[in-house]
Order: C-alpha cells, then sequence, then structure tokens
C-alpha cells in the first residue's frame, strides 16, 4: 500500500504543478477515504499535505482544519514524529486564527509549547518560536499586551540560544510593535527601541540585505516612535532610509519581471522539436545566464530554506516576490503585503513632508498610495454593492488595513486642500471621511457654528485621548472665530479640560494646538502679556519639534498681532514679514490675508502710507481670490451636505468593526499615526475678519477666567 500512496502523492504533485488543485486534493483524499487501511503516517502525511493545499489555493479553512484535526487525533497514538506533530499544530493553529476561533487556537499553541519545552536542538527551538510567536498574535487579538511581550520574549531567548540573529530581530521588532500599540510607559518602549538598534548593529551587511521584511518593518517602527513623541527630525533619516530601499526594491522588482518573461519565452523556444542544435545550445547558454541573474536578484526567502516544511501563517497565495518575509521558516510569515508597506511608506513621506509645505511631492505620494490601495481593494473582491457575509475573513481583515491606510491619505489630502483653499477638491474628499474633516471644511469656509458641531461629534466617535483633545480644540477655535460671549465661554469649556491635561500627552501635537487656542482666548479677553507668553512657547514647541509651517505661521501672525498691540512695531513688522514669506510658500491664502490685514494696520500706525496702499491692494487682490473659491465652494451641491449638522448613523458600521474583531484587529490599526489636520488660519467669508479683530485690540474688554 506504501507504494499506492507515493503514487497518488507524486500525481497530486504534477497536478498542483499544473495548476489542478481541485485534481490534486481529490487524489490525496482518495487514500484518505480507501476502502483499504494506510499506515496512521502515510494518513496523517497525507491530510498534512491536503490541508496546506487547500489553505495555500483556497478559501476552504474549514475543510482544511477537519484534515488537520483529524490528523491530530492520529498523531495521539504514535510515540515519536516529532516534525509531523509539529506541523500539525503549527497548521491547526492557524486554521483558529484564521476563522476566529481564539480560544482553541491558544489551546493548541500551549499543547505544541508543552512538546517543544523539553527539546535542545535547533530543530525544536525553531518550532517554539514558531509557537511563541502565534501565541503573541493571538493574545494581542485578546488584548493581552503583557502576556503577549512575554510569548515574544520566550520565543527571543530560543533564538539567542540559537545564536539566531535574523529570528532575534524577529522578536526584537514584533516586542517593539507591542510597546507601541500598548505605550505603558515611554521609558519601556524607550528600551524596546534600543534593543532592536542592538540587535540590528550585530547583523553582517549581507544579512541585512537579505532581511527585506524586517528591515522595512523596523524602520516603520522607528518612524511610528518618533511620531509619536512627536520628534519628526529624528524621523526623517528613517524614512530616507525606506524610501530608497522601496525605489531599489521596486526596480529590482521590473528587472526580475522582464528576466522571468525572457526565462519563459526561451522555455518555449526550446520546446520546439525543429530547433538546430546551435540555436538549441545558444539558447540553453542564455538560460543559463537569466536563471542566475535571477537567483542572485532573489532575498530573505528564497536564501532561508531549511529542513523544516514552512508554516504559512501570512497570505498564502501570493508568490514569494509578493512578499516581506519577517523571517525564515518555520516562521515564514509577514506583517502586511508588501503592497501595503510601500502605501505606508508613501504615508510617512507625506506625514513628514506636507507641514514643511512640500505639496508638490505630498500630491503625488497620495495619488501614488491611493492608486496601491484602491488595486489591491479591487484583489480582495471588495467592489460597490458588495456585502460582507460575501467575503473571505481574511478578505475583511486585510481590507481593514488597506481602508485605514486609505483614511489617512484622505485626510492629509483634505488638509492639504484646505491649507491652499482648494475647497471644491476637499468637498470630493471629505464625502468618505470623518466628521473632523467635515469640521474643518466648515471651518475653512468660515461656517464656524456647523465647524463646532462637527468637531464635538467628532469628539463622541473616537475612544482616542489625543483625538478627543485636538477636536476639542478645533472646536474651541471655532467658536473664538464666532465672536460674541456665550461662544467665547463655550470655548474656555473646550480648551479648559485639555489645558489642565497638557502635559500628560506623549507629544507636543495637543500642546502646541492648545497653546495657540489658549492665546487666542486670553488675546481676546485683552490679556495680552499672559497671551504672549503662552504663544512663545507653543511657537517654539512647534518650530523646533513638529515643523509644521502652516501653524508656525498662524503662530507668527498672532504674535505680530499682540507685538503691534503693545506698540511695539519693530518686532510686528519682522516677524509679520516671516509669516506672510511661509503662508506664500504654503498658498495658505487665508493666512496671507490675515497677515495682511496686520500689516495694513501697521502701516497706519507707523503712517507709512506708501506701504499701506500697496498693501492693502495685495490684500484686495487676496481676498478677491478667496471670494471666488468660496462662492465656488458654496454653490456646489456637496456644501450643504458636508456643513449639515445632522450626526453621522454609525451603528452599522459598529457592528461590522464588532463582527471583524473575532478575527482581531491587525497589529497596525492602533499605532497613533498622527492626525495632520492642522488649525485652519481665520476666514474673512461672511463672517468677517473677527480674528483680525482681536489681534489689534479693537473689541471691548470682557471677564476673565483663569485656568
Amino acid at each position: 500500500m506504501d507504494a499506492v500512496a507515493e503514487g497518488l502523492w507524486g500525481l497530486a504533485d504534477y497536478q498542483e504543478q499544473s495548476g489542478e488543485i481541485g485534481k490534486a486534493v481529490k487524489c490525496l483524499e482518495a487514500i484518505c477515504q480507501s476502502d483499504v487501511s494506510f499506515f496512521p503516517i502515510v494518513e496523517v502525511k497525507t491530510r498534512l499535505r491536503i490541508a496546506t493545499l487547500l489553505l495555500k489555493h483556497s478559501h476552504n479553512v474549514n475543510h482544511a482544519k477537519a484534515h488537520l484535526e483529524r490528523a491530530q487525533l492520529l498523531l495521539k497514538a504514535v510515540p515519536s514524529c516529532f516534525d509531523l506533530k509539529c506541523r500539525a499544530y503549527s497548521l491547526l493553529s492557524q486554521c483558529y486564527h484564521l476563522v476566529g476561533s481564539i480560544a482553541p487556537q491558544k489551546q493548541v499553541l500551549h499543547k505544541a509549547l508543552d512538546l517543544t519545552a523539553s527539546g535542545y536542538d535547533i530543530g525544536v527551538k525553531l518550532w517554539s518560536c514558531n509557537f511563541n510567536s502565534q501565541l503573541a498574535n493571538a493574545l494581542i487579538i485578546e488584548g493581552d499586551y503583557q502576556s503577549s511581550i512575554a510569548a515574544l520574549d520566550a520565543g527571543y531567548v530560543c533564538a539567542t540560544q540559537i545564536g539566531y540573529l535574523e529570528l532575534q530581530m524577529f522578536f526584537a521588532t514584533c516586542m517593539l510593535h507591542v510597546h507601541l500599540m500598548h505605550w505603558e510607559d515611554e521609558s519601556s518602549v524607550e528600551r524596546a527601541v534600543a534593543k532592536c538598534d542592538e540587535v540590528w548593529e550585530f547583523l553582517d551587511p549581507q544579512k541585512k540585505q537579505q532581511c527585506l521584511g524586517l528591515f522595512f518593518y523596523n524602520e516603520l517602527l522607528h518612524i511610528f516612535y518618533r511620531l509619536r513623541v512627536c520628534d519628526y527630525k529624528n524621523a526623517t533619516p528613517h524614512i530616507e532610509r525606506l524610501d530608497a530601499a522601496m525605489k531599489a526594491d521596486l526596480k529590482k522588482t521590473q528587472h526580475l519581471q522582464q528576466l522571468t518573461k525572457e526565462f519563459d519565452a526561451i522555455n518555449e523556444s526550446l520546446s520546439r522539436p525543429e530547433l538546430h542544435h546551435r540555436e538549441r545550445l545558444a539558447l540553453s547558454e542564455k538560460q543559463s545566464r537569466i536563471q542566475h541573474q535571477m537567483a542572485s536578484l532573489t532575498t530573505f526567502s528564497s536564501t532561508s530554506k531549511g529542513t523544516l516544511e514552512p508554516a504559512y501563517f501570512g497570505n498564502m497565495k501570493r508568490t514569494v516576490g509578493d512578499k516581506l518575509e519577517l523571517a525564515p521558516p518555520p516562521i515564514d510569515g509577514e506583517w502586511l503585503p508588501k503592497s501595503a508597506v510601500y502605501a505606508l511608506v508613501d504615508l510617512m513621506m507625506v506625514v513628514l513632508s506636507r507641514p514643511k509645505g512640500n505639496f508638490k511631492d505630498c500630491a503625488k505620494r497620495i495619488q501614488s498610495g491611493m492608486n496601491t490601495i484602491e488595486e489591491e481593494l479591487l484583489k480582495l473582491g471588495i467592489i460597490d454593492g458588495v456585502r460582507e457575509v460575501n467575503l473571505q475573513h481574511s478578505a475583511i481583515w486585510m481590507a481593514g488595513v488597506y481602508l485605514m491606510l486609505l483614511m489617512q491619505f484622505l485626510e492629509n489630502k483634505v488638509a492639504m486642500e484646505l491649507t491652499q483653499s482648494e475647497f471644491v477638491e476637499a468637498q470630493g474628499t471629505c464625502e468618505s471621511t470623518i466628521e473632523m474633516l467635515r469640521g474643518q471644511y466648515a471651518h475653512s469656509v468660515g461656517c464656524y457654528n456647523e465647524a463646532a458641531f462637527h468637531f464635538i461629534e467628532a469628539v463622541k466617535l473616537t475612544e482616542s485621548k489625543s483625538m478627543q483633545a485636538l477636536c476639542q480644540i478645533y472646536a474651541a477655535v471655532s467658536y473664538i472665530c464666532i465672536g460674541d460671549s456665550e461662544s467665547s465661554t463655550q470655548a474656555l469649556d473646550l480648551i479648559g479640560p485639555v489645558y489642565s491635561m497638557m502635559d500628560s500627552f506623549v507629544g507636543v501635537r495637543e500642546k502646541t494646538n492648545c497653546l495657540f487656542a489658549y492665546g487666542l482666548l486670553l488675546m481676546k479677553q485683552q490679556d495680552l502679556q499672559e497671551a504672549r507668553n503662552r504663544l512663545a512657547k507653543g511657537l517654539q514647541m512647534t518650530h523646533n519639534q513638529l515643523g509644521n509651517l502652516q501653524l508656525v505661521s498662524q503662530y507668527l501672525t498672532i504674535l505680530g498681532s499682540l507685538a503691534l498691540a503693545l506698540h511695539d512695531t519693530g518686532q510686528a513688522r519682522e516677524i509679520l514679514r516671516s509669516s506672510l514669506t511661509l503662508a506664500k510658500k504654503l498658498s495658505d491664502i487665508p493666512t496671507q490675508i490675515w497677515v495682511l490685514s496686520v500689516l495694513t494696520a501697521l502701516y497706519q500706525e507707523l503712517g507709512e502710507k506708501g506701504s499701506e496702499m500697496e498693501n492693502v491692494e495685495f490684500q484686495k487682490s487676496r481676498m478677491d481670490a478667496l471670494q471666488q473659491k468660496l462662492v465656488d465652494a458654496h454653490s456646489s451641491i456637496h456644501h450643504i451636505e458636508l456643513i449639515d449638522t445632522i450626526k453621522i448613523e454609525v451603528q452599522q458600521f459598529r457592528e461590522v468593526n464588532n463582527h471583524r474583531s473575532a478575527m482581531g484587529p491587525p497589529m497596525s490599526v492602533n499605532l497613533d499615526i498622527p492626525e495632520s489636520v492642522g488649525l485652519s488660519a481665520p476666514m474673512p467669508g461672511h463672517s468677517t475678519t473677527r480674528l483680525v479683530d482681536i489681534d489689534i485690540g479693537n473689541i471691548n474688554r470682557r471677564g476673565k477666567r483663569k485656568l
């Protein structure tokens, strides 16, 4: 009977190579369904092979799971067969993960770890690394961060015991990822960052080139850490390295595709029976050269083949060249698909470049990232009219990752368009974004009451303390722009709680925005010196750590107004000129108008009639340009929909999220990639230049409330 099994195995291999996966499965299932009994080991190997085929080439996870559960029962009666048992445990764990059954997955993994606990050779330690990695992922899904870190640390110890630096790096980066998600305290995150740097330094240059997936993973995690603490300056070298590596890999991939095309053409030519001997010899030599070139272009995945069969727990249906693998077999996993990683690199370039006003490059990156995401969503079957019940769990999980990235691109696109007063373009984008962006749009077109409503709604729709704080600040600024006494009180009620907890935020985004809004409010209360102190502190933070030129320009405009109100005309002139230069660089028309209004008041006080007239003329041209954009925006069919003070119905979205939670959130969801919609400049529009009035002190003193 062994000969029969060997024959069917061979036939199944042939059918798989021919792309006939269904026939290959039937060949193998003939062994399991035979009336004649085979040895248990033969049946176990067959069922493992069937499960691997199903997981790799189909969506039939339950069918694969049934074969693996049967194989596990058979293995209980077999005293040895360590590798077979480990393969069965690993594949079964992956099946439970794919169907969202976390409790049985953990149970299987604990049994697997018990099996590997007493072994000391390399094979045993590698399987232990596999199981600890999968266990950590399962624990993350349940939100058990400490246990997840403990599992990853156990894997790190195993990798250290066998001197496997690539695996050590894999576990070090995974631990950093969990620390970033949990963020129990900054010192533990700093230690995790230092551990990654330490292990990476020990890898020789050739290994680093082979570990492309680890390189991207490590660098992106470092960027997330730097963004979280608002250390934009030290995030820049990481994104520059990533961008260079991405472009080099894309170029290499294109070269490999071209070589593959040539290789296939040569194979087709060699298959012709009438080919002359000399031509055949020349083609064979060329085939050998191309094959050697193709081998030299492959990286980590193709140079790390071990004696253990890989345990797939990434997306098994993508080719090797389409994956950024994080570790060698039997881990053979990935963090995100290559396309998602490359979209994330584009996004990080936008996040770091947009505040500096590099809009042309940002626009290209945003379009590139969004095109990539749309292509991948189509591959997953995410199209108009599709229902969730018709999608696979893995497709839903991965779609969540791509949609999160898409939201970030859209948010930055809107921010860039609103900065440049491209209101109509922003309308089309806002339709698919969140309440915060509706508020940003409404504020930009001078609809301050509506803006405040949407910002406050945004506060209710998020659990992120950072997002809540920022939206409260945005709402407060909208209330300040309304200008009446009641609105000022509402603004103070919103800023007060944020100001009181300002020092508790990890980075400086919340602090700088809070100081900006509070400085405005103090100016409105005519507490000019205190406003100057707060705003100067906020400007220093913004300039040194955020590098957001729009916010810097707005800070300078307010400080210039304060200098004028305090009759320091020399400083006012210098500050306002700097602000105008930045506003021009950003094509930020509202801030330009704001600065020009204050400059006009300055020239009036100094009696510089010529400069005043020239300034007024330029201001008028800017006002005309802005008014035309506002007219276009207000006349658009989308305008009323965007500013309409109707609450978003989120029940269906939450139900979808709850359904997805069975699969567990992707590890990339909670990385606190900073939202980058800055405070809009005050708009002249139909609400007049209220902040200009505040800046030059032409208002009545109102009662002060100290925080």
